[in-house]
């Protein structure tokens, strides 16, 4: 018998630069800066209007650093850049995230308990009998001497304040174990692309070049977009900013977010679902993702939510509809009637192909033509089943702590939610990060949920454990960032764990002097005081849904076994298609996304992958591919500039206003 024949392939033959650690003191000093200067911004940001400086932030104050940089005679290498491009996206960014409740709080960890305070002592949990019920680890009771004097200083707040601290840990060594694993997985044996990868990269490296006073055509590309990005964000962000300090009603050349037909267009077809965004973030996102996944995403989303609606409430499946309803009511009743369902069953359809593609790839039968790969050397690679084993300990750790504070709650559901379903979901949207760039759509909405009140516990106790169950799929997609900057892994978990302690110092301390400041909500913060109440109201509402004889009907009634096959047999026969077909694969996994966007993203995306294909590649030539993603970033960083000026002037004429009156 002859021998087997194993084939090498470099990791990316063209590619020889090494590897360079990117975190050192430069960048330790960039994570204290955004701490304490970007950091507060972002909190006081997010309760006057809601929203904080998020990404936009990160690339100015990349930009920011580098200048002040180049005046030091201080060059920032690529990777130096990106890790502090990292960190400000961590250290701004990082906060709770409420998804039963439609609320996000940014300003770091104690965001949580700013929340939890205002929670147990609103008029919510006193109607709903939670008040006496919240348990004492998750925040001290109402009416104590902790909340009383708005003080984060006391006793009653030292367990909360720990499992905080232990859950920021334990969350991070479990991101990055199994996120780096299914790095490897998706990347490095499956090949995927990764699309939006080279966005944050290519930004970083043009930012480096200009660090370096080499002005490439990167940094030409960059300033161009940025450009565009700072005029059209003087018409979409400063007008209306500053209108609305002068005018009752903001003056607004372009709708903000989009422009809606629906309710025109419900009149002919009931429940249908038309518009575009006005932002050109989305056209530009159009340039940079494959052109079959934008494709796919949008027929998946005009197919089902412009034509499909209508037939589904013909035949008495979406029921909730009414005529005149917008975007926003129709998107949550055609959600909650049917699509949950198929959003539910497009994510195990996606995973199941991805293990059996796996499967096939590593059978006996086919070692003869397996692709050995070889890692290259000094990426900050370490053995898979260390990763695993960290993973897993971290995951029972969780399951430990969880058991520990609600010990009358199934532990087998903890372990189903750590080491199932987390791993199950993360793989799933990690190979969407890696075919589409994206991983809209693939979820399961209220999953955690369902299960809490199917469980047959009875408290409140649940709803505020940390239970195990999170998304790392985005992991990957950092991962291949570090690897396109030439960045070490090392220099990642280095910088996340030194951000985590400037970010638990300054979230403690800028929350504790804001919140002394004034009560949160209240009328000093106008955002939180109208939008608090009703994040409170349904968070009370689940919670009270495994009190006995309490019941959620219309959460329960959404998810339905029928709709979830009947739309898994769907995607079967799509992909069943497209393989007898040769349909190119993204297609399909466009469609699988597309079905849980609202068309008035994918049109406009679909209609910037047209501009990019059939026009700017021809006119610019085989280059444009190489200029899509630093087109994105510079625009992204000229809007984000627009946008920060714009919240300085409100912020100032804000104070000025309670100053004088």
């Amino acid at each position: 018998m002859a021998e087997e024949i194993k084939q090498e392939v470099e990791f990316e033959p063209g590619i020889q630069e090494p590897f360079v650690d990117g975190f050192n003191f430069k960048t330790i000093l960039a994570a204290i800066f955004i701490g304490f200067i970007m950091l507060p911004g972002s909190i006081y940001l997010g309760l006057i209007t809601g929203g904080g400086l998020g990404g936009a932030a990160q690339w100015v104050t990349v930009i920011l650093l580098v200048e002040i940089a180049k005046r030091s005679f201080v060059q920032l290498k690529r990777q130096e850049v990106y890790i502090v491009y990292i960190l400000a996206g961590s250290l701004i960014s990082a906060g709770l995230v409420l998804g039963a409740v439609g609320l996000t709080l940014q300003g770091g960890a104690f965001s949580d308990l700013i929340w939890k305070q205002y929670l147990i002592q609103s008029p919510y949990a006193k109607f709903f009998g939670l008040t006496e019920r919240v348990p004492a680890w998750a925040v001290p009771p109402a009416g104590s001497d902790a909340l009383l004097r708005r003080t984060f200083l006391a006793r009653a707040w030292a367990v909360p304040i720990l499992l905080l601290i232990v859950h920021n840990i334990l969350y991070r060594i479990n991101h990055f174990t199994l996120g780096y694993a299914l790095f490897r997985v998706t990347s490095d044996y499956e090949k995927l692309p990764f699309p939006m990868a080279p966005v944050a990269s290519e930004g970083a490296t043009a930012l480096a070049e200009v660090s370096s006073k080499k002005e490439t055509w990167r940094w030409r590309i960059f300033s161009i977009a940025a450009m565009i990005g700072v005029i059209f964000g003087a018409f979409y962000v400063v007008i209306p900013t500053i209108t609305g300090l002068l005018m009752t009603t903001p003056l607004q050349l372009l709708p903000i977010p989009w422009v809606d037909f629906t309710a025109q267009l419900g009149t002919v077809l009931p429940s249908s679902m038309l518009g575009f965004v006005t932002d050109l973030g989305t056209l530009f996102a159009g340039f940079v993702l494959p052109f079959w996944v934008v494709v796919g995403t949008f027929i998946g989303s005009v197919v089902a939510r412009t034509f499909g609606d209508p037939i589904l409430h013909k035949f008495g499946i979406i029921t909730d509809w009414q005529p005149g309803m917008t975007a926003i009511p129709t998107n949550v009743v055609t959600t909650m009637n049917f699509w949950i369902n198929a959003v539910i069953s497009g994510g195990i359809i996606v995973a199941i192909i991805g293990i059996w593609k796996m499967a096939m790839a590593f059978r006996p039968s086919q070692r003869k033509s397996a692709v050995r790969v070889i890692l290259p050397d000094n990426r900050g690679d370490y053995p898979l089943p260390v990763a695993i084993l960290l993973w897993f300990l971290s995951t029972l750790a969780y399951v430990i702590i969880c058991h520990l504070l609600v010990p009358t709650f199934p532990v087998l559901l903890f372990v189903f939610f750590g080491f199932v379903l987390t791993p199950f979901l993360s793989y799933t949207s990690a190979r969407m990060f890696g075919i589409t760039g994206v991983a809209t759509g693939i979820s399961f909405p209220y999953v955690r949920e369902a299960t809490f009140i199917l469980s047959g516990y009875k408290g409140v106790d649940i709803w505020f454990a940390p239970v195990p169950y999170f998304n790392h799929g985005g992991t990957t997609q950092g991962f291949k960032q570090l690897e396109l900057t030439r960045t070490k892994f090392t220099a990642w978990y280095k910088s996340e764990f030194a951000s985590l302690v400037i970010m638990l110092f300054c979230s403690f301390l800028f929350w504790s002097i804001i919140w002394r400041m004034n009560p949160i909500p209240s009328s000093a913060y106008p955002f939180v005081q109208k939008m608090w109440p009703m994040s409170a109201m349904f968070q009370c509402l689940w919670a009270t849904s495994t009190l006995p004889d309490a019941g959620v009907p219309w959460m329960i009634r959404a998810i339905k076994l029928k709709y979830i096959i009947s739309s898994g047999l769907v995607y079967a026969l799509i992909y069943g298609l497209s393989f007898l077909f040769r349909w190119p694969a993204a297609i399909f996994y466009g469609i699988v996304g597309g079905v849980g966007q609202m068309p008035h993203y994918s049109i406009p995306m679909f209609a910037g992958a047209l501009l990019g294909r059939f026009y700017f590649a021809k006119k610019v030539g085989p280059n444009w591919k190489k200029y899509t993603p630093i087109l994105m970033a510079g625009y992204a960083c000229g809007m984000g500039l627009v946008g920060m000026l714009s919240i300085a002037v409100a912020l100032i004429a804000k104070t000025i206003y309670q100053l004088i009156f």
